[in-house]
């Protein structure tokens, strides 16, 4: 074989292994977990990673790293921080220095990594977790501990880790939310390396089924309009064995002064991010351009109840699609809603379009002829006399993955029983399920299918919910159904999505 052949033949394989996604961010090789440092600079989108580059099971962590200028198509990088000797690189955050007011740019700007540095306290087997710093002057190509390192500890707490830092432009601050335990601390600095004690918050709010994790904090406008603003506040929560959902993401809604969080709903109120089983310790981008004004999300699209199971090679884990959340006026109070990137429109190849299209028992599948691994559906349903309705995809005689709405009981579900390798763990194969109001009579379904992960935005990303799936990659049928009646597609759009790699 020449040269010239053999390269060919190396890039018709590249990521086509089975299960492997097409249209998410993976590692070409090994585990990866949380998304870390995700800040954008000089044009590029930095995301970096929770690694582990010599297995595909949990390790010593080190941090990957990836750029893109659209966050759909990733140019890989060397490893960014690895281990020494205080410890592994756990999660954390990056920001832009843009005053320079660390003094390690010389006047100029660049970018700083705060992260929690991971071991044992000497002589113990009790966990010590501690925060550092690293900073770059090459635009995230090469990195260089801070010599001060850890800038912040308390020996007092286990679970110290996961510091986002962001720079609050009212009291001229750098402020740091990091998860301890069962709640949330804040910190304030003037110049990153020394930090103040300000506030605590969650000891008896939200959810508290593991232990809180990956915060974040953050300020977006309501319905669109800057003169009413409210802060958000992003906590993972880990897994414990008690709960078959595994580990999963809460927010609160609030106000922040630059010390103190309050919460605008009761302590026992609980916002889930997403009804899904696979989208854990998700975070924003730090430094996206005010002029851009969007908030942009990405997770782990994986669950601790069975992360270092699932049935991949060569690597293992995925993140999900980059999300725009903006806060909305619902019937229950302001809410987060999720909405995958526009830029995902430049991986549609053709379209097939349907309208005004009844559904029942009787029709014959009007989607027999289209098959698909990868693509994007969208369709918005007008409410008939049909119990249950939605779609069927991945399907063969023996798979699939059910999407529906449960009319009478106003629940949008999946259902992932059959959805092709299940048996790695028991916790697995389900079906969840989510309230959704109609609107107007009709319900919206935005729907994205990988190689193995379903992703579905209903009602314009009011609700969300996110699962793996892992089916025999000849299981690509696609089906409408309805039960108990009709339902009228008032609108349907289907389009093969092409690989971002």
């Amino acid at each position: 074989m020449k040269l010239e052949e053999y390269k060919t033949s190396i890039l018709d394989q590249y990521y086509k292994e089975e299960h492997r996604p097409q249209f998410h961010f993976t590692p070409e090789s090994n585990w990866m977990n949380d998304p870390n440092g995700m800040v954008y600079y000089e044009g590029e989108y930095h995301l970096f990673y929770q690694y582990h580059p010599y297995d595909t099971i949990w390790g010593p962590m080190h941090w990957g790293h990836a750029v893109s200028k659209d966050l759909i198509h990733w140019e890989h990088l060397p490893i960014a921080l690895s281990p020494d000797e205080n410890g592994a690189i756990f999660s954390g955050s990056a920001v832009v220095d843009w005053n320079d007011s660390t003094g390690f740019f010389n006047g100029d700007s660049g970018l700083v990594a705060i992260f929690t540095h991971a071991d044992q306290y000497p002589g113990s087997e009790r966990p010590r977790q501690r925060q550092s710093l690293a900073y770059s002057t090459d635009k995230g190509r090469t990195w260089k501990i801070y010599k001060g390192n850890p800038i912040l500890s308390d020996i007092r707490i286990t679970d110290f880790r996961d510091p986002k830092v962001f720079w609050h432009e009212n009291t001229k601050m750098w402020i740091m939310i990091l998860a301890a335990g069962n709640h949330v601390r804040i910190y304030t600095s003037h110049d990153l390396k020394t930090w103040n004690f300000a506030s605590e918050f969650g000891n008896e709010a939200g959810s508290h089924a593991g232990v809180w994790e990956c915060p974040d904090l953050f300020e977006l406008p309501i319905d669109g309009k800057n003169i009413s603003r409210k802060w958000v506040m992003i906590v993972s929560i880990g897994n414990e064995p008690a709960y078959a959902e595994g580990s999963r993401t809460q927010y609160f809604i609030g106000d922040f002064d630059g010390s103190t969080f309050t919460n605008e709903n009761s302590k026992e109120t609980v916002l889930w991010l997403d009804y899904g089983r696979d989208n854990y310790a998700g975070v924003t981008w730090s430094d996206v351009p005010a002029e851009d004004g969007r908030r942009i999300f990405i997770g782990w699209m994986s669950n601790w109840k069975y992360a270092n199971e699932t049935p991949t090679k060569v690597w293992r884990s995925a993140m999900t699609l980059p999300r725009e959340l903006k806060l909305v006026t619902t019937n229950d109070g302001v809410r987060l809603s999720q909405t995958p990137i526009s830029a995902l429109e430049s991986l549609r190849k053709e379209n097939t379009k349907l309208e005004n299209i009844i559904i029942n028992e009787n029709a014959a599948n009007v989607l027999s002829n289209i098959e698909g691994k990868a693509f994007e559906l969208r369709a918005e349903f007008e409410l008939d006399t049909a119990s249950v309705f939605g779609f069927k995809v991945r399907t063969s005689k023996d798979e699939k993955t059910i999407i529906g709405y449960n009319v009478s009981e106003k629940k949008l579900f999946i259902d992932r029983q059959s959805s092709g390798e299940t048996s790695f763990n028991p916790f697995f194969a389900c079906n969840h399920h989510a309230i959704l109001e109609p609107k107007q009579n009709r319900i919206l379904i935005h729907i994205f299918v990988d190689w193995s992960s379903v992703e579905v935005f209903a009602n314009n990303g009011e609700l969300v919910m996110t699962d793996l799936i892992f089916p025999d990659c000849n299981s690509q049928g696609l089906e409408l159904f309805a039960v108990d009646g009709n339902v009228q597609v008032t609108s349907l759009d289907f389009y093969d999505i092409k690989s971002c790699w």
